[in-house]
C-alpha cells in the first residue's frame, strides 16, 4: 500500500480518484492546486502523486517540471481531461511517469497506480543496490550493429549514474565521448573506411561504401571488444576493434577552434573534449578512456 497525494482543484474529482484508491487500501492526502501540493510534499513525501492539469497558481504541469528538480524519485500520474492532450503529452515528456483520462478513472486509474508504483518501487530498490556496489567488471563483444551500440551506451551511462561516479550534468557529454568512440572503431576500425570521404560536400561514397563492407569479408566478421571496470573511484572503458589501426599522431587537436567545422576527425575531437583522460595502443586500434570521480 502507498501514500498518495492527489492534486486537483476540483474536489468532487479529488473524491472520486481517492475513493477507487482507498478501495485498495492506499493513505490518501489532498492539494487543490499544484502550489499547495508543492508545499504538501516538501513537508512529507508520498510515494506518488496524482495530479490534475489546469489549475490555478501552479498547473500540473509545472509541478511536473519542479518535482523533477526537488523530488525525481516520486513518480506523477496525470489525469487528463478533454482538451489537455497537449499539455500532457509536454509532461510527459518533462518527466511524468504516465496518465490517466478522467472518463476512464473507474476502469484505468487502479492499473496505472499498480504499473507505476511497482516500476518505481523497482527502481529505486535498484538504486540502493548499486549504492551498495563496490566495483563491477564486464566484457561485451558486438559485432556491426548501430543500435546495439545505442543499448551500450545507456548501459554503461546507467552504471556510472547509478554508482554516482560523476554529475548527472555530465552524463550526457560522456555517453556521447562514448557513442562516437564506439561508432569510430566500428566505422573506422573494423570497416576501414576513412573519414577524409566526410571532408567534402557529398558524403554518399562514405555511405556506400559502408553498405558494401558490411556484407563483405573481412570487414563484416570482425568485432568490437569492450570491457568496463567502474569503481568508487573511477570508470575505465577500453574499446578495442579488428581493424588494422592507425596514425594516433593524426588526432585533430580538440583545442583548436577551426578542427570543430571540420567532419574528418570529428568523432576523436569530441571525444577528447567531454573526456580529459585518452589514450591509445601503439596499434591504434584500441582506445582506452578514463573518467575519475567527480562527485
Amino acid at each position: 500500500m502507498a501514500t498518495i497525494l492527489i492534486v486537483d482543484d476540483n474536489p468532487l474529482d479529488r473524491e472520486l480518484a481517492a475513493g477507487f484508491l482507498q478501495e485498495e487500501g492506499h493513505q490518501i492526502r489532498f492539494a487543490e492546486h499544484g502550489a499547495a501540493g508543492l508545499t504538501a510534499i516538501r513537508k512529507s513525501a508520498p510515494d506518488l502523486v496524482l495530479t490534475d492539469l489546469d489549475m490555478p497558481e501552479l498547473n500540473g504541469l509545472e509541478l511536473v517540471k519542479e518535482l523533477q528538480v526537488e523530488f525525481p524519485l516520486i513518480p506523477v500520474i496525470l489525469m487528463t481531461a478533454k482538451g489537455s492532450e497537449e499539455i500532457a503529452s509536454t509532461a510527459l515528456k518533462a518527466g511524468a511517469s504516465s496518465y490517466v483520462p478522467k472518463r476512464t478513472l473507474d476502469s484505468g486509474l487502479l492499473e496505472t497506480v499498480r504499473i507505476v508504483l511497482d516500476s518505481a518501487r523497482t527502481d529505486q530498490m535498484r538504486k540502493k543496490v548499486f549504492a551498495g556496489m563496490i566495483s563491477t567488471e564486464s566484457n561485451f563483444e558486438l559485432g556491426y550493429d548501430p543500435g546495439a551500440v545505442i543499448a551500450m551506451v545507456d548501459h554503461l551511462r546507467d552504471s556510472l549514474g547509478l554508482m554516482k561516479l560523476v554529475r548527472e550534468e555530465d552524463l550526457t557529454r560522456i555517453s556521447t565521448a562514448l557513442t562516437e568512440a564506439l561508432i569510430n572503431a566500428m566505422d573506422h576500425g573494423n570497416l576501414e573506411l576513412q573519414s577524409s570521404l566526410l571532408d567534402g560536400d557529398d558524403p554518399s561514397e562514405y555511405h556506400q561504401l559502408r553498405a558494401q563492407r558490411i556484407q563483405e569479408a573481412p570487414y563484416k566478421d570482425r568485432r568490437l571488444h569492450i570491457q568496463s571496470r567502474i569503481n568508487r573511484m573511477e570508470a575505465v572503458f577500453t574499446i578495442a576493434d579488428e581493424g588494422p589501426g592507425f596514425d594516433v599522431s593524426k588526432i585533430p587537436d580538440p583545442t583548436d577552434p577551426k578542427n570543430l567545422m571540420r567532419p574528418h576527425g570529428r568523432g576523436l575531437l569530441l571525444i577528447r573534449t567531454f573526456i580529459s583522460d585518452v589514450t591509445f595502443n601503439d596499434k591504434g586500434n584500441e582506445i582506452c578512456l578514463r573518467i575519475p570521480k567527480t562527485t
